[in-house]
Parts: C-alpha cells; structure tokens; sequence
C-alpha cells in the first residue's frame, strides 16, 4: 500500500486513491483515520464502490489506516492549508473522536467524506472533487452547446450560399 509523500500527523486529511474518485479520511494518530463511509466504503464489505452516490446517510468510523485504504494508493493531503485557517490539532481529533459511531446525512454533492474531513481540519465543509466534476460538467455542457451553434451557423453559411448559386 504505497504512500505518496510524508507520513502522516495526527490531524492531516488522507486523500485515497479510488476507481473513479478520492476518499477522505482524517488521520488521528497510531496508525487510525477516521472517515464518513457511506455503506460502499465499510471496510469489511471487501471493495470500494461508487454506490456511495445513491447513499442518503453515513457512519463516522475510526479503522486502522490500512483497513480503509485496502491496498490503494493514499497521500497527506493538507491542500487548503495555505488558503484556509487551521483549527489546532486537539480541536480538530476531538471533536473527530465525538462523532465517532455517529450516523450522519450522507450527499455525494454536498456532504461527502471530503466534506467530512475539511470541516474538522478548517471549519469549513469543501469538496474540490465535487466542485470540479460541476465544473466540467458545465465546460463540457458549454462545449457541446457551441460545437451545435458553430454547426448551425456552418450550415447557415453553407445553405446561403447554395442559394446564392441557383
């Protein structure tokens, strides 16, 4: 299980290499996270999934480390650290520690484990993968909303001037 750069502190966010999207999990010292898992990510089910989107609710979790990356590619990912204020670690494993068990709403858009994670690092719930799939979506809606008006205005060009030829 390969880690990317340093080794974890307690209160560093882990970003967990999955098919298709990043777990978050939140390190809190001998070798625990704890994370939002929605049902596709407990770790005895074996697999990750992207079944995560269709979960309404989730359950904060402390898991060994290697149990919640179950062989994927992890890193430290403290990535708003320079733009974000950081609540002090004991701030931040506490009140971790005292959602443990806890069953919370679960959105893939706007309460998500990235989410989780960045509201108790810095106060402020923020999921980068989120916003950039919305971003894309919106370029590639963009996209093809302009290949059709370029076509349209192609075919007008192209139909003025057959007309003109008759």
């Amino acid at each position: 299980m390969p880690l990317k750069g340093e080794e974890p502190k307690p209160g560093d966010l882990i970003e967990i290499s999955r098919f298709g999207y990043w777990h978050w999990a939140l390190y809190v010292g001998y070798g625990h996270v704890i994370h939002l898992a929605p049902p596709s990510e407990f770790a005895e089910t074996g697999f990750s999934s992207l079944m995560s989107v269709v979960a309404d609710k989730a359950m904060v979790r402390k898991e060994p480390l290697w149990a919640v990356v179950k062989g994927d590619d992890y890193r430290v990912n403290n990535k708003h650290d320079g733009k974000l204020p950081r609540r002090t670690v004991d701030q931040i494993i506490q009140e971790a520690e005292s959602l443990v068990g806890k069953t919370m709403p679960y959105s893939v858009t706007s309460k998500n484990c990235e989410h989780f994670v960045t509201k108790l690092r810095y106060g402020v719930a923020r999921s980068d993968q989120v916003r950039d799939a919305m971003v894309a979506g919106a370029v590639g809606i963009v996209g093809v909303g302009a290949l059709v008006a370029v076509a349209t205005f192609i075919g007008t060009l192209l139909s003025d001037n057959k007309q003109e030829d008759e």
